[in-house]
């Protein structure tokens, strides 16, 4: 972290982060990795998005409707947590699968799947952990009250784990954010700003990556400046996390 910070505000300039590279960009000349930065931002929000649409009811489900079959749930919990430690790159062969299977390029959504995969497992066990804390007898009150199971979920659970939900959230975003193994076969590269879903797009990680194996260390410098700008963004996550978690606790009940 120490080398990132001293090579990386060396290295970092205007230039670096307001515009797309030039020609010759990776051979020491000019530009920056603005294509890059925009394309990670694109992935991390498009995965998370897709993987909050799967990991919210799945969550939801275990929590209320299966909250007497132990067994079941447990053994749902043990797949979730064998996928959430799988190595990402093997989330990205089974991308590459996907990909053939239905005929994709490498592009924006075929990196927006893949992540979404990869990080699906992270958001539903942080956030059935946020749910696991709510006591069980607010269920039974909820019932008593005569709600339905759709107004205890969306309601109740969802309001009462919150700060929980916008952890896991924030925890997913910043994992699609800095994982390079997982879209090295789904996205592509290029140079310019993906202006559909179907355009290839540059990231952040493999960006660092491709900078720090050329033989010219001009170019391996800058590497160290994408580092630091992937390093920024991490942190005003975490930073985000932390504001946002407080926050949210007054919605509680």
């Amino acid at each position: 972290m120490i080398i990132i910070l001293q090579k990386g505000i060396h290295a970092m300039s205007w230039e670096m982060i307001s515009e797309t590279p030039g020609g010759g960009f990776y051979f020491g000349k000019e530009g920056g990795i603005l294509n890059a930065i925009i394309g990670s931002i694109y992935l991390s929000i498009g995965a998370t998005v897709l993987s909050i649409l799967i990991s919210v009811p799945v969550a939801l489900y275990l929590n209320i409707h299966l909250l007497h079959h132990k067994r079941i749930v447990t053994g749902i919990r043990f797949l979730l947590d064998i996928l959430w430690g799988i190595p990402s790159i093997l989330f990205g062969v089974f991308g590459f699968v996907l990909m053939i299977i239905f005929h994709l390029q490498a592009s924006l959504l075929a990196g927006i799947i893949t992540l979404g995969i990869m990080i699906t497992p992270i958001i539903i066990r942080a956030f059935d952990e946020a749910l696991k804390g709510i006591p069980e007898g607010l269920l039974e009150v909820s019932y008593a009250l005569g709600l339905s199971r759709r107004q205890i979920a969306f309601e109740i659970f969802i309001r009462q784990a919150m700060p929980g939900l916008i952890t896991a959230i924030l925890v997913g975003f910043g994992r699609a954010l800095g994982d390079a193994a997982s879209v090295l076969f789904t996205t592509g590269f290029t140079d310019h700003i993906p202006t559909s879903l179907y355009d290839p797009t540059a990231s952040l990680p493999l960006a660092i990556f491709f900078q720090l194996s050329s033989p010219i260390a001009e170019v391996r410098e800058r590497a160290y400046a994408a580092a630091f700008i992937l390093t920024i963004i991490i942190l005003l996550i975490s930073l985000t996390i932390r504001i946002c978690t407080s926050r949210s606790s007054r919605y509680k009940i």
